[in-house]
């Protein structure tokens, strides 16, 4: 696999994500104002000159580059993940609970989906509810990402449209063969779930010839 891990202490974590996390809810926020808003035109100009002039500042400093991630003691920490990463901005971002007591690796989030996420009004996109799932299940086959399993098939299932706002989406392990972990999980509103999935989580070939 060609990405890179560095390794941070848990002081260096903390003062990475105390740093750059608030940036990124920062950024949050401006996204869905920035979805939301019916400002006037003047309104918009002065808005669009100080985001260019914020980006540019940003990129004059050192870049991280893609591919790379991080480990704390010996889990992965992804900070720039589309789902779960506390540095970027479009993840909403899941924070994941796991269950230390449950044989099936069953986990959970709560979050919240705005505007940023929105497919037919008012709900959020498929896609999103889809990308939502993919991280859920494969935390549970990866048993919270301290194994190296990859989705090989996801298959999802619209039961209703999923509203913006409040969510919970929770995620277990139904049975192993292998290197392979059949996982399962759903999206719920609170009258219930909107999304249930089904995944083939694989061990991957240059996990195996490393065992």
């Amino acid at each position: 696999m060609d990405a890179a891990f560095e390794v941070l202490s848990d002081a260096e974590h903390d003062r990475v994500t105390a740093t750059y996390a608030p940036l990124a809810e920062a950024v949050r926020d401006l996204i869905d104002a920035t979805v939301r808003t019916q400002a006037d035109d003047d309104v918009i100009a002065r808005a669009r000159t100080a985001v260019e002039a914020v980006t540019r500042s940003l990129r004059s400093q050192r870049i991280r580059p893609s591919g790379i991630s991080y480990r704390v003691d010996g889990r992965p920490v992804p900070l720039g993940n589309a789902a779960v990463g506390q540095c970027n901005p479009i993840s909403p971002p899941l924070v994941v609970h796991h269950d230390p007591d449950a044989r099936d690796g069953r986990c959970w989030s709560e979050f919240v989906l705005g505007a940023a996420y929105e497919g037919p009004p008012g709900l959020a996109h498929g896609g999103v509810c889809a990308l939502v799932l993919d991280h859920l299940l494969g935390e549970a086959a990866s048993q919270g990402l301290t194994q190296p399993l990859f989705t090989g098939t996801i298959t999802v299932k619209y039961l209703r449209g999923t509203p913006l706002g409040p969510l919970r989406s929770e995620a277990w392990i139904d049975r192993t063969e292998g290197v392979k972990a059949f996982a399962r999980g759903f999206i719920s509103d609170d009258a219930g779930v909107t999304v249930e999935a089904e995944g083939i989580f694989i061990k991957p070939a240059w996990a195996r010839e490393a065992e």
